[in-house]
């Protein structure tokens, strides 16, 4: 199946990578692709829970994910089980693969995070970034993963944050 098929598949394998090494595989319900955008929902897929300081993902939290065949980011809409909104939890990657019914992302570590009022805006994981050599080895993709984090902060703050994902 191309990954542009008129007819795509109910469920996708989410595969991130990181470093040339796959980080984490999960299943996804496929809610929507546009031959651009692609939306997933899968429950939080990590092993119990991850205290961030500032938000906690764990188990019963639902992920609504939104990845671009075009941009340099994932948008991860983060919920409780009883569908109270946490926040967006951005990844900064590669643009996305989707090939038959496994949809690949290559994440740069770079993140960003805006709480659900939106008070809360931070970047985060720059020195991750600094440290994995993206730049030497690869100045566009640095580049690009730079500018991508400068404009997802710039709407979180700005505006126009949540019309990424209607």
């Amino acid at each position: 199946m191309s990954a542009h098929s008129a007819e795509p598949p109910a469920r996708v394998d989410v595969v991130l990578v990181k470093a040339g090494r796959t980080k984490i595989r999960y299943a996804a319900e496929l809610l929507h692709d546009d031959g651009t955008r692609l939306a997933v929902r899968a429950p939080w897929a990590g092993a119990g829970v991850r205290d961030f300081g500032f938000t906690r993902f764990e188990p019963g939290d639902v992920f609504t994910e939104y990845y671009w065949r075009e941009r340099w980011y994932s948008v991860k809409e983060v919920r409780t089980a009883a569908g109270t909104l946490k926040g967006w939890y951005c990844d900064i990657t590669r643009p996305a693969v989707l090939t038959g019914t496994e949809l690949v992302v290559e994440d740069l570590d770079l993140d960003l995070w805006r709480s659900a009022d939106g008070t809360d805006v931070r970047r985060l994981d720059e020195d991750e970034f600094a440290e994995s050599g993206l730049a030497e080895r690869d100045p566009g993709a640095a580049a690009a993963a730079v500018a991508a984090l400068d404009e997802l902060e710039r709407l979180a703050r700005e505006g126009g944050f949540t019309d990424l994902l209607a």
